[in-house]
């Protein structure tokens, strides 16, 4: 196995930072100063229309962004069942995790009797692996939709030249994606692809890799408006979501900064996008979706959920969690942790509570704890529309030795990226 070397760059993307006239402003910030301008007026709802990827259609595209650890099929059914007839993606599958049959990675796979359309997400870096793991896909007949991720900026990721990294390079990108749109399109099975804005403002790849996407057949592109080197702090940038939907043709779907049904409404209406991802905004509300679908049917109805309404949301989740893990209850009650975390956010519940919570070894545990909670209790309305999950601001980007020097592959280079990767076939 060839050693692989990388290099770090430090971003300069500093909360202390100058920033760029026009860049990194909260596009919120902006629409909420309009609004405070004009007291009483009344803004029309932007018009989102349904989407047709491939024979895939989708009447309100908002899609449930991948998650890590995140998004496996009881947390999108629970999304689904507040939301529109959108798109709720499985979390990230590693093509040669799948290739090489890793049990987990079939478990990620899998999905509920009631999801209206299977969408899958996979991630690679050796284009021929990828193919690989999309003719699985095709041949198991194992999802509607393949989304495939190249916006992960975490350095496990990067550092072997995938994820947010990889559009950088232009000839494996194209390589890449024109392999599984070449085996799933005569299946009928729609690919889109998920990009970031770039490696960092010095190293921007995203108007290259939307039209590289559009050219290789991709339905549809989604764009997560930060940078790799950015990671999730800050503000996303929409401007560059708005520009991206001026040079293609096909979909895009804006992703960044949407923590209520106000700030999907103002990506549209700013951007002009087809449609919205949520990602972390949801972590802990899957309820979101409902005030989301209503807000774009021009209704102001949005869900105040009491801590006891939430508790059954929990175990609602957790059960489902136990089906996922084949009725392994401790290890879904182990994988509640974050959840919890997520949903128990904002209510004043103590940090005795929380630490129970980080106790608890299975379902009788997790309904005790639940009862000892005031069921009264509602999230402080400063908290319903505030940042969710991770909020850091600049980081370091890990990338390949000398990964920035062109805009294409060496044969050194592919030959080191794609050697064997014990991290790269597991979880």
């Amino acid at each position: 196995m060839t050693t692989m070397q990388t290099q770090t760059i430090r971003s300069v993307d500093r909360p202390d930072a100058a920033v760029p006239e026009g860049r990194g402003l909260d596009p919120r910030s902006q629409a909420a100063e309009v609004r405070r301008e004009e007291p009483g007026a009344v803004r029309p709802v932007p018009a989102i229309a349904p989407i047709d990827l491939g024979p895939v259609h989708v009447a309100t595209p908002v899609v449930l962004s991948p998650m890590a650890g995140v998004t496996n099929w009881p947390f999108r059914v629970l999304c689904e069942s507040y939301g529109p007839d959108g798109l709720y993606v499985a979390e990230m599958i590693t093509a040669r995790a799948l290739v090489g049959r890793n049990p987990k990675a079939f478990r990620l796979c899998r999905f509920a009797p009631g999801e209206r359309v299977r969408s899958l997400q996979l991630y690679g870096v050796n284009p021929a692996i990828v193919e690989q793991a999309a003719q699985m896909v095709v041949d198991g007949h194992m999802a509607d939709h393949v989304d495939l991720n190249f916006g992960c900026p975490v350095p496990k990721v990067t550092r072997r030249g995938g994820g947010s990294a990889m559009p950088w390079k232009l000839d494996l990108f194209r390589d890449l994606v024109s392999r599984v749109v070449g085996v799933c399109r005569p299946a009928g099975i729609p690919v889109t692809a998920k990009i970031r804005v770039g490696i960092d403002h010095d190293h921007e790849t995203f108007l290259d890799a939307g039209r590289i996407a559009q050219d290789a057949g991709c339905a549809a592109v989604t764009l997560h408006a930060r940078t790799t080197a950015e990671y999730y702090g800050g503000h996303s940038d929409w401007e560059r979501i708005a520009q991206l939907v001026d040079e293609l043709d096909i979909p895009v779907i804006g992703n960044g900064d949407i923590w209520g049904a106000q700030d999907a409404l103002e990506m549209v209406r700013e951007t002009h996008c087809a449609g919205v991802a949520i990602g972390r905004g949801c972590q802990g509300r899957p309820w979101l979706f409902s005030d989301i679908k209503h807000a774009f049917a021009g209704d102001d109805t949005r869900l105040d959920p009491d801590l006891g309404q939430v508790s059954q949301i929990i175990m609602r989740h957790a059960r489902m969690l136990v089906e996922f893990f084949d009725g392994d209850e401790r290890m879904a009650v182990h994988d509640m942790r974050k959840h919890i975390a997520w949903y128990l956010k904002g209510f004043p519940v103590g940090g005795s509570t929380r630490k129970a919570f980080m106790e608890c070894e299975g379902l009788d545990d997790m309904q005790r704890e639940l009862n000892r909670l005031d069921p009264e209790l509602r999230l402080p309305e400063r908290l319903h529309d505030a940042p969710r999950g991770r909020v850091r601001y600049a980081k370091k980007v890990h990338l390949p030795y000398g990964w920035l020097d062109s805009r294409s592959t060496t044969h050194e280079q592919r030959e080191t990226l794609f050697g064997d990767d014990p991290m790269d076939a597991g979880y």
